[in-house]
């Protein structure tokens, strides 16, 4: 970040309600799994919580983008982040008895709801809160907030758990998404457009108005369907593959912890060098980066050889964002505020929303080739999308043109 920038007492708030939002969001899976060990919760209902969790989420993506857009995503960060808060309320309710299973998954789809609801509005809110040429620098602080949540949130919530239990740790989380929702400060009022009531029919308009907006920008429909590949294959090979390869190569997680904790700090690197670098032909740099996940599935070819796997996790790491912080910084200097929210809410349900079917996919896939293939299929498909989005209209520079 740029010394401007960390001094921005909006931005700061900004960035410690997005961790917040982050820490509460990764923390509660883990407090669920938790809650099996201790005897508090049954292995299949944990699962139902999880997938109402997964619903409410993605679910929420569209929604959260025409509200945000409708009424300014600062609310949305408030509405959604006390409806997230107030989610947790019927889990600890099931957990002690009232309401049971149906209170659980009740309060699991709620807690997503809210947590899917408010993703689209801190990219949306940026154009608001940082000027221009220090936005680059703020994503990169932003996606830095995610890397820190990803890896402190289950490691806190493990030690809350086993501190002072489940439902006291549920109240935690609760307070961390009322902290989200009010830190925020509220940026200038925008001008008012006279607009009419939110109907069914309305609201399909308007999220289409989205949709309309996103096909206006070639480079950003060829790198989205990039994304989505990506995450679709490369990340399955990580979640499901990566355990399996790590217990049957070395008789423990031993691979699987190392090539995680590898690919973390090549994140943290890449955010930190991309902050300040702005080459010309950025959005050929972020494609190559998303390009560089590739490597992850072809070195567990060769997972016999421990660094191998370990080096190809920590250039995913840096090559994604390398990706992700100038995707965001482009789509906020291209895509008119006033459908950001609402574009920014498609990028997330293509690009996380379908990454569920590659991983229900990919073991059925294993099964009938057989691991290598279906290692060599993703290494293709990882490293082919993204270059195949470069010759596309626009994606030199993540910019419009002609």
């Amino acid at each position: 970040m740029q010394t401007s920038l960390i001094s921005d007492v909006s931005f700061l708030r900004l960035w410690i309600s997005n961790t917040a939002s982050g820490l509460a969001t990764w923390a509660l899976p883990f407090v669920l799994g938790l809650a099996i060990i201790a005897g508090d919760l049954d292995a299949a209902h944990a699962g139902l919580a999880l997938a109402a969790r997964t619903l409410g989420f993605v679910a929420a993506m569209p929604v959260g983008g025409v509200l945000a857009d409708r009424s300014g995503p600062r609310r949305m960060i408030f509405g959604a982040g006390l409806l997230a808060a107030f989610g947790i309320i019927p889990i600890v309710a099931g957990l002690a008895g009232f309401g049971g299973l149906a209170a659980i998954l009740t309060g699991a789809g709620i807690a997503g709801f809210g947590q899917g609801a408010c993703r689209a509005s801190y990219q949306a809110i940026i154009p608001r809160v940082v000027s221009e040429e220090n936005r680059q620098p703020a994503n990169a602080a932003m996606t830095i907030s995610i890397r820190v949540s990803t890896l402190v949130g289950p490691t806190l919530a493990t030690a809350s758990v086993l501190a002072i239990g489940s439902s006291p740790t549920l109240f935690i989380i609760s307070a961390l998404w009322i902290a989200a929702a009010l830190l925020p400060t509220w940026p200038p009022r925008q001008p008012k457009t006279e607009q009419s009531s939110l109907t069914a029919t309305s609201f399909v308009a308007e999220l289409g108005e989205g949709f309309a907006e996103a096909y206006r920008h070639p480079w950003f429909i060829a790198g989205l369907a990039a994304l989505t590949l990506v995450i679709a294959f490369g990340y399955s090979v990580t979640n499901v593959l990566l355990p399996q390869i790590s217990e049957a190569q070395y008789g423990g997680p031993q691979l699987m912890a190392t090539s995680v904790t590898a690919y973390t700090i090549g994140a943290f690197a890449g955010a930190l060098i991309i902050s300040r670098w702005k080459p010309k032909d950025i959005g050929w740099l972020a494609l190559v980066g998303l390009a560089l996940y590739g490597f992850v599935p072809l070195s567990l070819l060769f997972s016999n050889v421990f660094f191998l796997p370990v080096i190809a996790f920590s250039l995913a790491g840096i090559g994604i964002e390398f990706f992700n912080v100038p995707w965001f910084t482009a789509a906020q200097r291209e895509i008119p505020q006033e459908r950001l929210a609402r574009v920014t809410s498609v990028d997330f349900l293509f690009s996380y929303g379908l990454a569920p079917l590659g991983l229900a996919g990919l073991t059925p896939l294993t099964q009938l080739v057989g691991t290598d293939a279906v290692l060599w299929l993703c290494a293709i498909i990882c490293v082919g999308a993204p270059l195949l989005a470069m010759p596309v209209r626009g994606s030199r520079g993540f910019a419009n043109v002609g």
